[in-house]
């Protein structure tokens, strides 16, 4: 498997996200300093520059079908925006505090909606921006939301728990008590398994449907990011110098010896492919590795950039690799076997 160099393109400010489009032809990136830049995915060419947020972006979604973009910034606002005309169509306020998190009900849900944190305010949001419902304020600040891949419910973190808020009726379906700091969220493709990556620093897994609990700890730090592929069958997780994959399959990974990923410095960001199984990470010395976590040997490539990575980013296909990095550089490799 390699790893070439497709195109490269310089933002103004740390990339602090990054998404492709649904159809794979445009890739988004939110500079911290504000701007969202959207590049073509042939050429790198840059297509608009949206002003997204004063003082700084912290987020960004595509809308199922991907002719909208939802930005989050230190504003205290999301806004919305039409691709094809790189136009600002709408602005919803949420208050003082940051809009760290935005996410879209999946596709395969009815009617199109964005959940949206701020501080301790959750909200579900239209695609005009209009107001479909604000829930009762969190406990402490939301550090985290994911929907669920069936669409009925999204969950939504804070230092304390998981509350899992109902999509039609807005009520709360279930709260998953978790007494310390939660730093990310992750929903198995088949909805079976909830996971949350934390600051004690552990992975604690749900089974929602059946209420059952599993705790995985011995991470060398706190656990910031978190993945599972495709089948449902793997967990990649960060907290350390190695990525950490755990097998997830029949009664899950507690017993089990995870599939560890060396790398010679922490681990910043774990991505795997959206239809095939390759693993892709990334550390603080910049190095980024491809893996086939089933394989005897499972390291398939290993390139070497300039600064660390910020976001992974594979285009729908699995062609393409966007990386963003701490200095503002996007880079858009191309894998192939």
């Amino acid at each position: 498997m390699q790893l070439t160099k497709h195109w490269a393109a310089q933002l103004d400010d740390y990339a602090i996200d990054l998404a492709w489009s649904p159809d794979g032809g445009t890739l988004a990136a939110a500079s911290a300093a504000g701007p969202v830049s959207l590049f073509a995915a042939g050429n790198g060419a840059r297509l608009h520059t949206l002003p997204g947020h004063d003082n700084g972006t912290n987020c960004l979604a595509w809308s199922p079908t991907g002719g909208a973009l939802a930005t989050g910034g230190q504003d205290g606002a999301v806004k919305f925006w039409d691709i094809a005309a790189g136009q600002h169509t709408a602005t919803a306020p949420l208050g003082n505090a940051w809009v760290e998190h935005v996410a879209w009900r999946p596709q395969k849900s009815s009617a199109p909606l964005l959940a949206a944190s701020a501080g301790r305010k959750l909200v579900f949001l239209k695609p005009d921006g209009a107001l479909a419902h604000t829930f009762k304020d969190a406990a402490k600040t939301i550090t985290a939301l994911a929907w669920d891949p069936a669409g009925g419910c999204v969950a939504a973190a804070c230092y304390g728990g998981v509350t899992l808020w109902d999509a039609d009726d807005f009520l709360a379906q279930k709260e998953f008590p978790y007494a310390n700091g939660i730093h990310a969220l992750v929903w198995s493709p088949d909805s079976r398994w909830l996971v949350s990556g934390n600051q004690d620093p552990s992975v604690h897994l749900w089974i929602p449907e059946k209420d059952i609990e599993l705790h995985m700890s011995g991470y060398e730090g706190k656990v910031k990011f978190l993945c599972f592929d495709q089948t449902s069958r793997w967990l990649a997780t960060s907290g350390g110098r190695d990525g950490c994959v755990w097998d997830c399959s029949g009664d899950g990974p507690e017993g089990r010896e995870p599939v560890m990923l060396p790398h010679d410095a922490p681990i910043c960001a774990v991505k795997f492919q959206n239809t095939h199984g390759v693993l892709a990470t990334g550390s603080a010395d910049g190095v980024v590795q491809l893996w086939s976590v089933d394989r005897a040997k499972p390291l398939r490539a290993t390139v070497k950039m300039p600064v660390a990575a910020t976001q992974l980013a594979w285009s729908p296909d699995d062609a393409l690799l966007a990386i963003g990095s701490e200095k503002g550089a996007v880079y858009v490799l191309k894998c192939e076997a």
